[in-house]
């Protein structure tokens, strides 16, 4: 039987939030600082680099109140995946979330135990990983467990579960819970944005990527590389794959088709 939230705070678990700068990672977040001590809670950023929102750590340090923030990257970026692999991920094989997400900050996190257990302090071995999955999001999403032992991290000295503590919000809850704090979300959101991390996701909606490629073109100060929909682009190009799985309806479309935005050869 799974322990309690509260036994595990009892207990002095780290409790380490998982925060990409989105909306959901900022809501759960508020939720967490609200029962779990200071120094018990710390937060990994997975830096995506290029392909990410600029500002992504600036706005998670100013909407934060000081708890350590430690920032793990992958060993190679999401473009040097793609051109060495010659396609893109899909939503059945998501390699973007396993190596330049999950991997880096589980290794972080492994890391963290050791140099806190070796100072002395055994219970940081006692690690409750918190994610701002919303079963909302997908089908896939909703299946998920809640929370559950990590049997596959629970070694050499760690006791490890993973947390979904906005598992069961909606969309409009977690805006209502940032407002309630006096705070904002990413300036994304406001300009069209529904989702945050990659600006031009293998996940997103037609309008995400109408918008994120019009933002692209009128607001490059918002990307970390304002020439990032020309190198999708032209890594579709050059593989001769295309970024997003063929629709029922509209089989299968490059991204210059979804969006409307061309990119001139060779400009």
């Amino acid at each position: 039987m799974n322990p309690s939230i509260h036994d595990l705070i009892a207990r002095g678990a780290m409790f380490v939030a998982n925060h990409s700068g989105g909306k959901d990672s900022q809501a759960m977040y508020l939720v967490l600082r609200d029962i779990v001590p200071k120094e018990q809670l710390l937060l990994v950023h997975a830096d995506l680099g290029a392909v990410e929102w600029a500002g992504a750590l600036n706005h998670i340090l100013s909407t934060t109140r000081g708890e350590r923030v430690e920032v793990c990257r992958s060993r190679r970026t999401l473009l040097e995946m793609i051109e060495q692999r010659g396609m893109f991920p899909s939503p059945q094989q998501r390699q973007c979330t396993s190596d330049l997400k999950r991997g880096p900050i589980e290794r972080t996190i492994r890391g963290i135990t050791r140099e806190r257990q070796a100072a002395g302090n055994p219970a940081w071995g006692l690690v409750v990983n918190c994610m701002g999955m919303r079963a909302q999001e997908s089908s896939g999403r909703s299946k998920l467990n809640p929370f559950k032992l990590n049997e596959g991290n629970s070694k050499a000295g760690r006791e490890w579960y993973d947390w979904l503590p906005i598992h069961d919000w909606t969309v409009e809850q977690v805006f209502e819970m940032i407002a309630s704090r006096g705070q904002k979300p990413h300036p994304v959101y406001a300009l069209g944005m529904t989702r945050f991390s990659c600006c031009f996701c293998i996940m997103a909606s037609e309008a995400d990527l109408k918008t994120a490629a019009r933002l692209a073109t009128e607001r490059p100060e918002l990307l970390n590389d304002p020439q990032l929909y020309r190198k999708y682009v032209e890594l579709e190009r050059s593989t001769g794959q295309v970024m997003l799985m063929p629709s029922k309806t509209k089989g299968r479309r490059t991204l210059e088709e979804v969006t409307g935005v061309q990119v001139e050869q060779g400009a």
